[in-house]
């Protein structure tokens, strides 16, 4: 039995010879033992205990696996994906309005069925969120009547939208007002057919009627996140 124990004795004081140049010295060490369980090479008994060293700690022993004592590294959690900053973009989006619908023929005066036509664009442009946004209203007739006078009608027109919009809430350094008259005639040749005479005038106002509109472009910056 004394015989067993110095030979065990001298095993351990080999194998600590053997493992000086382990990472620790917690436990006896053999470069053979070296595996993913036993990255250390921990000389380990029959009962896959580990071998201790005579300068064992319970300190020394927390890094190394496999062994009493043993404490796992914390793995830190992933660092959170960067935040991208929202990117502004430029927006501009036109309305159409018929001036029919907005006001009487040759008129300049909101009628209740204008007003809200009206309401449904401030919630269509709502539904935009511009930023540092602006609009441009631009009043347009048909070709009855002279150039002139329908110059001032489209003013007249634009300018009614405008205080509409500006009476619900927009602000009105941000709005702008003009009139082109006859210009721009969206008919093109289609009415040319139809002579302005007592007999067609009224062929001549509806055929005309697309002419006679508002548009309301609105410009500004909107953030879209990436």
């Amino acid at each position: 039995m004394i015989k067993q124990s110095i030979t065990s004795l001298a095993l351990v004081a080999a194998f600590a010879s053997v493992g000086a140049s382990a990472a620790t010295d917690a436990y006896v060490t053999n470069g053979t033992n070296v595996s993913a369980e036993n990255p250390e090479g921990v000389v380990k008994n029959g009962l896959g205990e580990c071998w201790q060293t005579g300068s064992w700690t319970a300190e020394k022993a927390k890094t190394i696996k496999g062994c009493p004592g043993y404490v796992a590294p914390v793995v830190a959690a992933p660092a959170p994906a960067p935040v991208v900053a929202a990117a502004p973009v430029a927006t501009k989006k036109q309305f159409t309005l018929k001036s029919d619908a907005l006001f009487d023929f040759n008129k300049a005066t909101l009628k209740p069925a204008g007003k809200d036509a009206l309401d449904a664009l401030v919630v269509e442009v709502k539904k935009l969120d511009p930023k540092e946004g602006s609009a441009l209203i631009v009043g347009y007739t048909d070709r009855i009547g002279s150039e002139k006078y329908n110059q001032a009608l489209s003013e007249r027109r634009a300018n009614t939208v405008r205080e509409y919009l500006i009476a619900q809430g927009a602000p009105a350094d941000l709005l702008k007002a003009e009139g082109r008259g006859e210009a721009n005639p969206v008919t093109g040749d289609t009415c040319n057919n139809i002579k302005d005479s007592k007999k067609t005038r009224a062929q001549l106002v509806e055929c005309l009627a697309p002419d006679r509109r508002v548009e309301v472009e609105v410009t500004g910056v909107t953030v879209e996140m990436k």
